[in-house]
């Protein structure tokens, strides 16, 4: 072995020794001192319980800070841990107890404040019922107004149309309301409304036309048999759409009114008289049998 390497292995042997030297020298914390310092940071790590114990808590901190100093006497090593311990156990049991008088405080004042929010309530609730069986009350009273009413229109509209259809000569049939316009309405081959009469009864349809504005009407124009067939059939149009023509003017939707020329097609009386060919010279308007659902 060279000078060097003795001279390493001197040195290396002597820091060996000088550490074993000074960990001998340092010594080592009471056994259970660190198990009364984890207690005691697990109750502090709760606010609360150091808020309602503080000075308890402050004689913890100091009885875990002289149990945590080394001792050379293993007896006081003890009593400090001992005495530490004690304080700590007796900081966590008082401010527990006063956290749950604190908790019962609270569930206390919260229950009475539930029992008056109940009490509110089940006034209120009594109060809507009230309320609320007056309104009922009321609104019986007015449903009942109201059908009263209802049965006075229905009756009136039932009369007003019963006096409508007296003044148009309306008869019910299979095929609706039919109102025959007889031949006062034009003359002698014409298609030309007459003044007069004329205007009167077709006015009194207009109007009954317009009271009952979801009905529909057919026109139907006719002739007796004079004449060749062409020229009646031409002339019964022309007559049905004068007709069609002077219902619109007085308002009547033209969506509502069909115009339909029949000639000599459809007598209702012979024209071997003329008496009966004046009965099949009219126009008749058809209003849908619905009208008869006012009734």
């Amino acid at each position: 072995m060279n000078r060097n390497t003795r001279s390493f292995s001197i040195t290396a042997l002597g820091t060996a020794l000088l550490l074993m030297a000074a960990c001998s020298a340092n010594p080592t914390r009471p056994d259970g001192a660190d198990a009364a310092r984890n207690k005691l940071s697990a109750l502090q790590s709760d606010p609360r319980l150091v808020r309602l114990a503080p000075l308890d808590f402050e004689a913890a901190e100091s009885a875990v800070r002289a149990a945590e100093v080394p001792q050379d006497d293993d007896a006081l090593a003890r009593h400090l841990v001992n005495m530490a311990d004690r304080k700590v156990d007796t900081a966590a049991a008082r401010s527990q107890s006063r956290l749950l008088v604190e908790e019962r405080k609270v569930l206390g004042e919260q229950r009475e404040i539930a029992r008056l929010a109940a009490r509110t309530q089940e006034a209120d609730l009594a109060r809507g019922d009230a309320n609320a069986a007056r309104a009922d009350a009321g609104m019986a009273r007015m449903e009942a107004d109201a059908a009263r009413l209802d049965t006075a229109q229905a009756q009136q509209q039932s009369g007003d149309l019963q006096r409508q259809l007296d003044e148009l000569n309306a008869k019910v049939t299979d095929r609706g309301l039919v109102i025959t316009l007889g031949d006062v309405l034009f003359a002698t081959g014409k298609s030309q409304i007459r003044s007069g009469a004329a205007i009167q009864a077709l006015s009194k349809l207009a109007g009954f036309l317009n009271a009952y504005p979801d009905r529909t009407a057919l026109i139907e124009g006719h002739t007796d048999n004079v004449g060749a067939d062409d020229y009646n059939m031409s002339l019964s149009q022309l007559r049905a759409n004068a007709v069609r023509n002077y219902l619109m003017q007085q308002g009547v939707n033209a969506s509502r009114l069909t115009a339909s020329g029949m000639g000599e097609n459809a007598p209702i009386s012979g024209n071997d008289t003329g008496t009966g060919r004046q009965q099949n010279r009219r126009v008749e308007v058809i209003v849908s049998q619905a009208l008869a659902a006012t009734d």
